[in-house]
């Protein structure tokens, strides 16, 4: 009895020295995943947390268009560093810094403002014009964006949300539900040329918009924003209640 125990044993032995490193639970041998925090490359960091939203090379997503050299050469490192880290109120972009409740770190911010001007800005895409500045200099007056629209949008956009024009409607609430007035204006100023959107030069026959048209076109937009986006739809419920909050179709031209 004692030979044949002993004997077990030595094939318990030599079967585990065969399995070697391969133990059952034990890692096989290979690259080690690094963790979250240590991923510093711009296409892994802007893939996980970023293309799904901008696009998987920086165009056709359904936010900003951040591969457009005129976005990047419109807001400053600083700027586009603080809208990484705390995000846009009223819309969809999140903060991703971790003390603002996100899970990047301030270094894996800097690597992908980096990676964004290394691949996207390039050299003076205005041609020696300056643009609208980023942020709005005061707030804007919803009753003058109402005739702005009118002339500078409408004609691709529609009058009415009932009445979309070739572009698509930006009048539907559920849409504007989703945006904020940076939204609006980071759009009209660099434009989106991967939808087809003129930036601030294009959008008025014979002239370009200027920074008071641009803020008060943004204001009117938001000032359409119902109550309750969405109910029902297609939108015909409650609007904000703000001054200007009448659709475009009441202009008289």
């Amino acid at each position: 009895m004692k030979v044949r125990i002993a004997s077990g044993g030595l094939c318990a032995l030599m079967l585990l020295a065969a399995a070697g490193c391969n133990l059952p639970g034990r890692p096989k041998a290979g690259p080690e995943v690094p963790r979250p925090e240590e991923v510093m490359a711009f296409d892994k960091l802007y893939g996980d947390n970023c293309a799904g939203c901008h696009g998987v090379d920086g165009r056709n997503g359904s936010a900003t268009n951040l591969a457009n050299p005129k976005y990047e050469a419109w807001i400053d490192d600083a700027t586009l560093r603080d809208v990484i880290a705390k995000g846009e109120k009223e819309s969809l972009m999140p903060a991703f810094a971790l003390e603002s409740g996100g899970v990047l770190t301030d270094q894996q911010i800097d690597a992908l403002v980096m990676g964004m001007r290394e691949r996207w800005k390039k050299g003076d895409p205005f041609g020696g014009e300056t643009p609208p500045p980023y942020n709005a200099s005061h707030p804007g007056d919803a009753g003058k964006g109402k005739a702005v629209y009118a002339i500078a949008c409408a004609r691709c956009h529609g009058m009415t949300r009932e009445q979309p024009g070739k572009a698509g409607t930006i009048l539907d609430g559920s849409f504007l539900a989703l945006v904020n007035e940076q939204t609006i204006r980071s759009t009209i100023v660099p434009g989106r040329p991967d939808i087809g959107e003129p930036d601030w030069r294009g959008h008025i026959l014979g002239r370009a918009m200027t920074d008071e048209e641009v803020t008060d076109v943004s204001a009117w937009l938001m000032s359409q924003k119902p109550v309750l986006p969405g109910q029902p739809y297609p939108n015909k419920n409650v609007l904000s209640g703000k001054p200007g909050d009448e659709p475009p179709s009441a202009i008289k031209k």
